[in-house]
């Protein structure tokens, strides 16, 4: 798996978006990391149904998950890591 196109922000709890390409090029695109109540976790993509609630539109196994997880996160950290390193100082 590989993490793509990460754009990052601040929009709402919304921390930043990105796609996922898996090992046999499939990309699926609307994960998004959350900044909840014990920090940051992956969302999976979601569509809203006509009852105005969220669904998941893909589904992964536990341990894919905190694979999924971990990676994001790790990129996540390092982008903003290398963001700072490259602000000069005021």
């Amino acid at each position: 798996m590989k993490i793509e196109r990460m754009n990052k922000g601040s929009w709402g709890k919304v921390r930043a978006f990105f796609d996922l390409t898996t090992t046999e090029g499939f990309t699926i695109k609307g994960f998004k990391i959350i900044e909840g109540i014990n920090g940051l976790f992956v969302s999976m993509p979601s569509q809203k149904s006509s009852d105005g609630e969220y669904y998941d539109s893909v589904y992964a196994s536990k341990e894919l998950r905190e694979e999924l997880n971990q990676m994001a996160l790790n990129d996540y950290g390092a982008q903003q890591d290398q963001a700072l390193s490259t602000e000069k100082p005021s």
